[in-house]
């Protein structure tokens, strides 16, 4: 007859047991599980492939940045490497930050000054014909 304390011990494997089953069924119903099912484990930006212990580095990239809208036909999703997922991020980023101009719209820099604007009329300028040449080239 198992002893209080096996029965205890093999009470606490079935409960982890059952925890992880648990936990395995509701990692398969999330985007990223549905995800991993319809598109083939590839970085959709560098093309690189995917499995065994590195597929926890294939993200889910939602297009639409959007990451309550997780449409069942994956629609909305595409595979990316953690690398490429972050550079994806970080462009969004800086295009948020300077703001997108729309076709047809006139996009107004972040600075009006402009060093270089009289350089053409200064360069084409003359000598006057009272002036030394400067010493500046010999």
């Amino acid at each position: 007859m198992p002893s209080q304390r096996a029965q205890a011990e093999r009470s606490r494997q079935e409960q982890v047991v059952a925890e992880a089953r648990r936990h395995q069924e509701q990692q398969s119903k999330t985007y990223r599980a549905q995800a991993l099912k319809l598109y083939p484990w590839i970085c959709g930006r560098c093309g690189r492939e995917f499995d065994g212990k590195r597929l926890r580095e294939l993200t889910v990239h939602h297009k639409d940045h959007n990451h309550d809208y997780n449409p069942p036909n994956g629609s909305n999703w595409e595979l990316l490497c953690l690398y490429c997922h972050d550079n994806e991020h970080a462009r969004q980023q800086v295009a948020d930050a300077y703001g997108a101009a729309t076709p047809g719209e006139d996009y107004e820099p972040p600075s009006t000054y402009r060093p270089f604007a009289a350089l053409e009329q200064l360069l084409q300028r003359t000598p006057a014909p009272d002036s030394k040449p400067s010493d500046h080239g010999t």
